[in-house]
């Protein structure tokens, strides 16, 4: 993961988000045993979990301020998000060896391919071009932030909003993190 400190913005911090959730379907793919299938898929749930929360709590607000459709960009990604939460929570209820999780590992798979090339082909090079370099900088260190804060699981009926983040989100994530570790459940 890119950091302030090395000179990586919060668009290299995302890109690599994306890079590694893609990585780790692919291995959920190519592994056979159930039990790291499940703990693949877990880790996989929890990283995107933070990572739209994330996005939704410093980029969001970014996005409005500074494109010129950016109030439109961002409701699109909203809905996306609450597509790729519903299928997450279909995902966490299923078992690994059965069609219905390998159809909805496509879906979440697919789902996440069009809200990546979204942003990595449009919303990504236009923040760079419209937000200060040192802004983008700052933002990255709140968004790493925002993800060792936020929930690990798929919260799909709750707001997809930075106020409801910021207030209600740390305890989610605690709670989450808490389920976590009495269940065993793999996060990073």
């Amino acid at each position: 993961m890119a950091n302030p400190q090395s000179g990586g913005d919060v668009i290299d911090v995302l890109v690599a988000d994306h890079r590694d959730v893609t990585a780790l379907i692919g291995n959920i793919r190519s592994v056979a045993d159930p039990m790291i299938r499940r703990d693949l898929t877990d880790t996989a749930i929890s990283e995107l979990v933070r990572h739209a929360v994330a996005e939704e709590m410093y980029v969001y607000p970014v996005m409005k301020k500074y494109l010129p459709d950016g109030e439109k960009a961002v409701q699109h990604d909203i809905e996306e998000h609450k597509e790729l939460e519903t299928t997450m929570k279909r995902l966490e209820g299923l078992d690994v060896e059965t069609s219905e999780f390998s159809q909805a590992l496509n879906k979440l798979e697919e789902l996440l391919a069009d809200h990546v090339q979204d942003e990595e082909n449009e919303q990504f090079p236009e923040l760079r071009r419209r937000v200060p370099a040192e802004e983008l900088t700052e933002l990255a260190g709140k968004v790493e932030t925002a993800k060792k804060l936020a929930p690990t699981r798929p919260h799909p009926g709750a707001p997809n909003a930075e106020l409801f983040h910021k207030l209600v989100g740390p305890g989610v994530g605690l709670v989450d993190r808490l389920r976590d570790k009495l269940t065993g459940r793999a996060t990073k």
